[in-house]
Order: structure tokens, then C-alpha cells, then sequence
């Protein structure tokens, strides 16, 4: 059980994994500053509980997503200043404050709105709207000042409407007054070809420089070369300048309004910053959804024991950067319980081994992050109280440490800080220094550090490390497969025995001749040589046995879907033959009672005139239709035969309630009223958590099936 909420990891740890990475991915999904800050000082954690309910949330966005709910688009900007502001006395948010505003209060009704649409679906996003309510009061408020447009409308006040009105009545006599002597001095030639243009929002004549002696007003300036001169008609300074005037008040007005709906803003402050708070927080959780989304990722089943089971565990750098190259990209299945807490990795160089550590350390840190992982939905993870790595060919150039002392330093600190809710991944361990003393300094570490109870996942050349790891009960091997014949890369993770370096058969294809690798092998322990020749032929069956078990399951689909078939045909003939044999049994017994039916016909006499002569043959005949008639009932009535003995409704639900007993967290269940199989993932007394697939549903223990743990 987690007893320490307080989770460890260091920056080497972090850069090695490429945790940097992924919060850059992250970043880009951001809407506003704060979420974007939220994604920068992202870092791994271990509170079980929060961050349990936080995943979960995250995974219902997701889901929300996925099954294309009509979740309103999140557009909106915060509201910090705005915030501010509202605790200043006499204090005056901008056009474009009121506008974010507006905004907010708009997309937090429809987030309202939505939750209360989809009932009980949600129920840890809809927990997000518990500090905000449905509300058109702030809207309403804001209508009633600015327009559509996001402009203070003219009646927002009787005085804004009288400025704006004189301001259009001066503008229309200016407009005419200079039309007039445009048309005058135009037809005199002494205006350029322009004929006007605005300066200082002054509208002027572009008149000839040579004639502006003949244009009384107000020079505004020349062109650049001195030969246009820009002159205010005369007639209308007076008027341009009483228009200044009444702008001046237009602002003064506006200024007034807008102090005055900030005042009334006031009382919704808390109602605002709740927006602020519930906008952000949507925004971090719908940058972490859209990541999850592009990356393909999923909530696996956390578990509160120490122990993982990654099934098709993807890389999402890797799988990024193929999909951008046009290359596939390998999924693995890895397992690391208490039962089998170390795995030690070997096989040839660029096969696969660092990369498969690495997806393990950076879907763990990325779990950790409150991030969804790219795995299949069934898989199982846990929380992990410290995480520390060691891959690369680090060095100190500062601390003058070579890459043997980096890594003899490293060792230390792990040792000096490692228990049983640690995840070590250590890459090409134990080497940098002298091959033999190196491996049994190796092979001490790793023993100390399996007395810790540590999980870890170590990649290795060294055969007395994969040794050590056979003869140890709560440790494994593991190997990445390669062609046998060529010796490519397969990229696939094989669980259970240890794989073999390959190093004279990689040097013989890379053209080394056989006399220079038969000298190198009698210079070697042949203990070592047997081994490695060991664990080639190991890993050559190995692909065979994989090859054949292939062939095998395919003819066994085959096989099986060619008996379904049969199966079927059989019980479609013998459905036939049953309706053959029904119309058959039919049609005999109606032409048998056609022929008796005929003979009491044949019988009655018409022709007789006594009026008893019938009497017997009727009796006959109403004797015989009683008789046909309780053949039919007692054929309805007859129970139908079957070939063994059926078990009683008792019996089966006894039968069924043991088997709902059996029951637990990670059990393979069936839904009895869909057949749906799915993975237990939580259970509350008979309430389970059950994934089915990409969705996660809340079922009662009755009505599911056991099938297997």
C-alpha cells in the first residue's frame, strides 16, 4: 500500500527519459498563460487519491471527446486583470475587459448546461462547475451598454446619445462645406490629382504648392518633396474644431459608463473568479485530453500494489517521429510484479533494449504527471514513490568524472535512497570499465539491489548478470528477438529467458573473416563461449517455436471457423428436414381425414324420408371429431424430450452466484445481458468498475459472469 505521498526523481532522471519532450508536445494545446505555466512546472507525483480522481477526470474529457459530444468549444481569455480591477474603488475595465467578460460568462453557462444535460455521465468534470451557476444577470448587465460589435451603444446614456448626435449633425455640415470647395478649387486646377486626404483626422485639400496662397485655412502640413501643401478649408476650422471639443466629451462619457457598469460589476466578483478558476483548470485538463487524443493514449487500471502490466506499450516519441518518417513502430508487453520485480534485458546492439526502458520509465513519469498513456486499456499500472535512471553516456566535464565515475556515483546515490516503491531502469549496466572486474562489481550491485525489494529493469551484456537473474526467485530475464538468419532486428520484447550478444555471428556478417573469429573464441573462457553459443540456439528456437505456434493458431481459427460453418449448415438442414417432416405429418393427417370425412358422407342418406335414419351416423361422426380434437390437446400439452436432464432455475443461479464470488480486481467478467467481456478494474462492495474496451462503466456484481483471473 502507498503509505508516502511525497514522490523523488532528479533532473538526470527527467532529461533522460525525455520528460521535456512531452511537455513541450503539451504546451502547444494551451489556450491561456495560466495553463501554459501549469504545463511548465509539471512534474511526477505519487498522492494515490488526487491524482487517481485527476486521471479519471482527464479520461471522462476524453471520452467526452472520443464519442463526439457537442462539448462547447473553449474559447475564451482570462480574466486576471480584470479580477484586479474589480477590487479597486473607482477602478475602469476596458472595452476589451467587458468583452472577455461577456465571453467567459457565455461559454461557463453552456459548461453549465452541458453537465446538466448529460445527468450523471460525468460526474468528476461536472464537480468542476460546483463554484458557478447558470446566470444571464452579467450578460444582461453588459447588453444593455455595448452592441453586437462590442461598441458602446449611442443610448447607453441620454447624455451619449445628445453628444452623438450633435457630433453626426457637425459632421454632415463639415462633409458639405468641403465638398463645396473641393468642387471650386478642382475646377480652379490648383489641386493635385488626389484632390484630398486625411491628417490628424482632419479631412484637407491636397492642393499644388504653387497656389496655396489662393486656399485660405489651416496648413496641416507637405508631402516629402515640398510640392503638395495639405490645407483645412477655412469654413470648416471653427466646426473641426468644435467637433474635437464634443469627442472630448464623447470620451469623458464613455469613461463615465464604463466606471459606472464596472461598479455594478462588483457584486459578481467571486462569480468572475470562479470563472477564471474554472476556465483554467478546463483548459489544462483539455490540453492534457488533446494530447492524449494525438498520441493515442488511454487510462489503464491502477492498482494500489507496487506492480505493472503494460500491454501494447508504445513509445510516444518514437511512435511520433516513424509516423512523421512513414516506419512502423513496435508495441511491447511488459510485466514487472513482486513476484518478478527485476528484468534484466540482453541481446545485440539496436535491437530494442534502451528504447523498451525507456517506454517503461517515461509512461511511469508521464502517469505520474497526471497523463494519459499510449497502452492498451486492460493494461495495469501503480504509482511509484521514487523513480531515478541511468542511460547514456553521461560524463562530468565540470567534475572532471568519467563515464565509469559518473555512473560508480550514480550507483551510490540510488543505493543510498532505493526501497520497495522504487523504479531503477539502468542501461548497459555495470559497464565502462574493465569487462571481468566490471561484471562482478556489477553483479554485487545487483544483488544489493535486489535485497532492497526494488523493481527495476536493467539492459545488459554481462552473462553473469543473466545468470544472477535466472537463480533469483523475484527476478527474470528478458530479450529483444532478432532474424536468426540475418540477424535484423524483430523490435519485439520476449519474456523469460536471456538473449544472446551475437557478437561473432554480427562480425562475421560485417565481413570478419572465420580464422580472426576462431582465434578470438580459443581466447576465451569456453564456459562463456558454450553459454552465448547456448543462448543463440535458445533464441533460434525460440523464433521457431513462435513461427510454428503462429501456423499452429491460424490453423486453429481456420479450423474452428470451418466447424462453426459446418455446425451451422447442419442445424439449418436439420431445420428444414424439421419442416419437411411437419407439412408431411400435416398433410397425411388432413388426407386422412379427408378419406374418413367421405365416408360419412357416403353414408348419410338424403333420399329417405324416416327421420331417425341419420341419427347413428351423426352420433359416429361427432364421436370421431372429439376424439381428433383431444389428440390435438394432448399433442400441445406433451412436454418436449430432451437428450439429458436440464438443471433447475435454482440450481443455475446457485451456480452463478459462486462463480460471481470468485470475483476481483483484474478478473476477466462477461456481461450477462450483452455478453460484452471486459477487465475489473475497481470494486465497492458489489459496485465494480469494469473496462469494456475504450469505456469504463460502473456495473452491479449480479450482473456479471466470472470468466478467469
Amino acid at each position: 500500500m502507498y503509505l508516502c505521498t511525497v514522490f523523488s526523481t532528479d533532473q538526470q532522471t527527467l532529461h533522460d527519459l525525455e520528460f521535456e519532450a512531452i511537455k513541450a508536445w503539451l504546451e502547444k494545446f494551451c489556450i491561456g498563460p495560466t495553463a501554459l505555466k501549469q504545463v511548465q512546472t509539471l512534474q511526477p507525483r505519487t498522492q494515490f487519491a488526487v491524482l487517481r480522481q485527476e486521471l479519471k477526470r482527464l479520461d471522462e474529457l476524453r471520452l467526452v471527446r472520443v464519442h463526439g459530444e457537442k462539448f462547447p468549444q473553449l474559447e475564451f481569455e482570462e480574466l486576471l486583470q480584470e479580477i484586479k480591477l474589480l477590487g479597486i474603488q473607482k477602478a475602469v475595465i476596458s472595452l476589451e475587459g467587458f468583452r472577455r467578460i461577456y465571453q467567459a460568462s457565455e461559454l461557463v453557462n453552456a459548461l453549465v448546461l452541458f453537465f446538466e444535460n448529460a445527468l450523471f455521465k460525468y460526474p468528476l468534470l461536472k464537480e468542476l462547475t460546483n463554484d458557478v451557476y447558470y446566470t444571464k444577470e452579467i450578460t444582461n448587465e453588459i447588453d444593455q451598454v455595448f452592441d453586437r460589435n462590442g461598441q458602446i451603444k449611442d443610448d447607453a446614456s441620454p447624455e451619449l446619445a445628445d453628444i452623438r448626435t450633435r457630433i453626426r449633425v457637425l459632421r454632415n455640415q463639415i462633409n458639405k462645406n468641403f465638398d463645396k470647395e473641393l468642387r471650386r478649387y478642382n475646377k480652379d486646377k490648383v489641386l493635385a490629382e488626389t484632390l484630398e486626404t486625411y491628417v490628424n483626422e482632419r479631412r484637407v485639400l491636397t492642393v499644388l504648392s504653387t497656389f496655396k496662397r489662393k486656399v485660405p485655412g489651416n496648413i496641416h502640413g507637405s508631402s516629402k518633396t515640398g510640392s503638395l501643401t495639405f490645407i483645412e478649408p477655412l469654413v470648416n476650422v471653427p466646426l473641426n474644431n468644435e467637433l474635437e471639443f464634443l469627442f472630448d466629451d464623447e470620451r469623458k462619457e464613455i469613461h463615465r459608463i464604463l466606471q459606472a457598469l464596472t461598479a455594478l460589476m462588483v457584486q459578481y466578483r467571486p462569480l468572475i473568479n470562479a470563472y477564471q478558476t474554472l476556465l483554467t483548470r478546463i483548459d489544462f485538463l483539455n490540453a492534457k485530453c488533446k494530447l492524449a487524443i494525438e498520441m493515442q493514449a488511454v487510462l489503464p487500471a491502477i492498482g494500489q500494489h507496487t506492480g505493472m502490466h503494460m500491454k501494447q506499450a508504445y513509445h510516444p516519441l518514437l511512435r511520433r517521429a516513424n509516423q512523421q518518417a512513414g516506419k512502423p513502430t513496435f508495441a511491447q508487453e511488459l510485466k514487472l510484479q513482486q513476484k518478478s520485480r527485476m528484468l534484466v534485458i540482453s541481446g545485440p546492439n539496436a535491437g530494442g533494449k534502451s528504447i523498451t526502458l525507456k517506454t517503461i520509465g517515461l509512461l511511469q513519469l508521464m502517469l505520474q504527471a497526471g497523463l494519459l498513456v499510449p497502452v492498451a486499456p486492460d493494461s495495469q499500472m501503480c504509482f511509484f514513490k521514487q523513480i531515478y535512471s541511468d542511460i547514456g553516456d553521461n560524463q562530468s566535464i565540470e567534475n572532471e568524472l568519467s563515464t565509469y565515475s559518473y555512473r560508480l556515483q550514480r550507483m551510490k546515490f540510488f543505493l543510498g535512497r532505493a526501497n520497495a516503491q522504487t523504479l531503477l531502469l539502468l542501461d548497459e549496466f555495470g559497464t565502462g570499465s574493465d569487462p571481468e572486474l566490471g561484471a562482478a562489481l556489477a553483479e554485487v550491485f545487483f544483488e544489493q539491489m535486489y535485497a532492497l525489494q526494488v523493481f527495476g529493469v536493467l539492459t545488459t551484456h554481462y552473462s553473469n548478470i543473466k545468470l544472477k537473474a535466472d537463480e533469483l526467485p523475484q527476478a527474470q530475464n528478458g530479450c529483444m528477438l532478432f532474424n536468426e538468419k540475418d540477424l535484423s532486428p524483430l523490435y519485439q520484447f520476449a519474456l523469460g529467458q536471456p538473449g544472446s550478444s551475437f557478437t561473432f555471428e554480427v562480425a562475421q556478417l560485417n565481413g570478419i573473416s572465420k580464422a580472426l573469429i576462431q582465434d578470438a573464441k580459443l581466447r576465451l573462457n569456453q564456459q562463456k563461449v558454450r553459454l552465448d553459443k547456448l543462448l543463440s540456439s535458445l533464441q533460434k528456437e525460440r523464433n521457431q517455436l513462435l513461427a510454428q505456434n503462429k501456423r499452429l493458431s491460424e490453423a486453429a481459427l481456420a479450423a474452428e471457423k470451418s466447424s462453426a460453418q459446418h455446425e451451422q449448415a447442419i442445424q439449418k438442414l436439420q431445420h428444414k428436414q424439421s419442416q419437411v417432416s411437419q407439412v408431411q405429418e400435416s398433410s397425411q393427417r388432413q388426407l386422412q381425414a379427408g378419406k374418413k370425412m367421405l365416408g360419412f358422407i357416403e353414408k348419410f342418406n338424403a333420399s329417405s324420408r324416416k327421420k331417425d335414419i341419420n341419427t347413428a351416423l351423426f352420433q359416429e361422426l361427432t364421436q370421431y371429431l372429439r376424439l381428433e380434437k383431444s389428440k390435438q390437446t394432448i399433442k400441445k400439452k406433451a412436454p418436449t424430450p430432451t437428450a439429458t436432464q436440464q438443471p433447475t432455475k435454482k440450481e443455475v443461479q446457485r451456480a452463478e452466484k459462486y462463480e460471481q464470488e470468485r470475483i476481483k480486481v483484474g478478473s476477466q467478467v462477461q456481461l450477462i445481458q450483452t455478453n460484452r467481456i471486459g477487465v475489473v478494474e475497481e470494486m465497492k462492495g458489489k459496485q465494480l468498475t469494469v473496462i469494456f474496451g475504450q469505456a469504463r462503466i460502473k456495473v452491479h456484481l449480479e450482473k456479471l459472469r466470472f470468466l478467469a483471473d
